[in-house]
């Protein structure tokens, strides 16, 4: 495995601020609400939302969720109200809601499709809030994507995670999110634990639904980029590289714009 390189992330936080604060400006908005899931994502754009000084709504919604995920958000939460003072929170608990929708909608018989569709619809809920909420305060709906989850394997919920108004880390590799996190001193509960999308109420990892770990598709991502292809792999790292060319492929709905039937007059 490459080395990952050291990123300067001063200047790369420099960068993501200046780059929030002008788009908030133009856009003529009171600052940014955040969905807060515990991980180190959400923890790093809330955090680079924070110093642009403007106001920020760092949102937790559990919906059935793993109690670690929780208290890793509201440590989060805890710190940077204390180190900022134009954060604020709130908590809107979703598990009921979520209820209400499960318990109205057929079912299915393909179990897993069903979680799925379930997990997806969480997602979904959360992003609903999140756009509330922008709209009665006047905020944007920061998105927490990094590069490889956006643009590399497409691991976020159409209309749920994806549904944001602008994506401050996404051009960045989730080693480059680490290491950002450091620097900007995100809580060490955060930064050590394994990352996970919470949608499905228990303790499976981001690792485990995609059979893969970051640092490895960040690899085959990186490999692909310069033109790499299954032949020139073996082992772990070949099967690694065939999961990251299979999600690349089937998730290019999501990261490709709404294909539009163009009528000719």
């Amino acid at each position: 495995m490459q080395k990952k390189n050291k990123i300067n992330a001063e200047n790369i936080t420099n960068q993501i601020v200046n780059w929030l604060k002008k788009y908030a400006e133009n856009a003529k908005v009171n600052g940014f609400v955040i969905g807060i899931s515990g991980g180190v994502d959400s923890a790093v754009t809330s955090t680079l939302c924070a110093l642009t000084g403007l106001k920020v709504l760092c949102v937790e919604m559990p919906i059935h969720q793993d109690e670690k995920q929780i208290n890793r958000g509201k440590e989060h939460i805890d710190q940077l109200k204390k180190r900022f003072e134009n954060v604020s929170s709130v908590e809107i608990n979703l598990t009921q809601t979520f209820d209400v929708f499960q318990n109205s909608v057929p079912k299915s018989d393909d179990v897993a499709k069903y979680n799925l569709a379930l997990a997806n619809s969480r997602a979904r809920l959360r992003m609903t809030t999140l756009y509330y909420l922008a709209g009665i305060e006047g905020l944007l709906v920061a998105g927490t994507g990094n590069k490889v989850e956006d643009f590399g394997v497409g691991f976020f919920t159409k209309y749920g995670d994806g549904g944001v108004d602008l994506s401050p880390i996404a051009d960045l590799m989730k080693s480059e999110v680490y290491q950002l996190g450091q620097y900007l001193e995100i809580p060490d509960s955060i930064q050590n634990a394994a990352p996970t999308d919470g949608l499905f109420g228990d303790e499976r990892t981001d690792e485990d639904q995609l059979g893969a770990s970051y640092d490895e598709l960040e690899e085959a991502m990186l490999a692909t980029e310069e033109g790499k292809t299954e032949i020139d792999f073996h082992g772990r790292t070949q099967e690694v590289f065939k999961i990251y060319k299979r999600l690349n492929t089937i998730n290019q709905h999501k990261m490709n714009p709404i294909p539009v039937c163009r009528i000719k007059h």
